[in-house]
């Protein structure tokens, strides 16, 4: 009985030790050296200030950026501490309701622009903290961004063009825009 006893307790404090401090030590080291960024959080820095990263989204709501995808995180948006879906499906009431408010938000701040909304721009993601809208949503907000900062719709066209990512590996999923890298750019374009 002792014996087993001692054995579950070399075994407890070995893998424990494995586990616990050896694992997590080695996957930080290989971290920190094969990928520092993404360790780190994937921090985009302005001015040598960290304004955001490229993993998760963050609120704009000046016209004269270009507005991510709704979050469904709470008590703030895109806040990493909840993330999570908003649990309502397509039949639910409150869901319709705030697919509506956001329509209505896009319409007010781009009156002139009589296009279908792209879904993207209405509904959040699964995760709440989604950082990229479609090309198509980002196409959309093309002429209010332009006419919100005085420059031809061509130029912030263009800078979409520049800033949408490819498929990864060339076929796995969609493209996508990362608001925040295309709202930097933005402000660095100059009329």
């Amino acid at each position: 009985m002792v014996r087993t006893f001692r054995d579950a307790l070399l075994m407890l404090i070995a893998l424990t030790l494995l586990t616990g401090v050896v694992y997590p030590v080695l996957v930080t080291v290989l971290a920190q050296l094969g990928m520092k960024s993404a360790a780190e959080g994937s921090l985009v820095e302005r001015d040598g200030k960290a304004v955001g990263s490229v993993l998760i989204g963050q609120p704009f709501s000046d016209p004269k950026y270009f507005w991510g995808r709704a979050s469904a995180t709470s008590p703030m948006p895109y806040n990493a501490g909840a993330s999570s879906g908003s649990n309502q499906g397509p039949l639910n009431p409150a869901l319709a309701d705030a697919v509506k408010a956001r329509i209505e938000a896009l319409r007010a701040a781009d009156p002139e622009n009589k296009a279908p909304v792209p879904v993207d721009l209405v509904t959040a993601s699964a995760s709440g903290l989604d950082p990229h809208i479609s090309p198509a949503a980002a196409d959309y907000q093309v002429a209010r961004v332009a006419k919100a900062r005085g420059v031809p719709p061509d130029r912030v066209r263009a800078l979409v063009a520049e800033s949408t990512q490819g498929r990864q590996l060339g076929f796995l999923g969609e493209p996508v825009v990362n608001v925040l890298q295309l709202n930097l750019a933005l402000d660095r374009l100059r009329g």
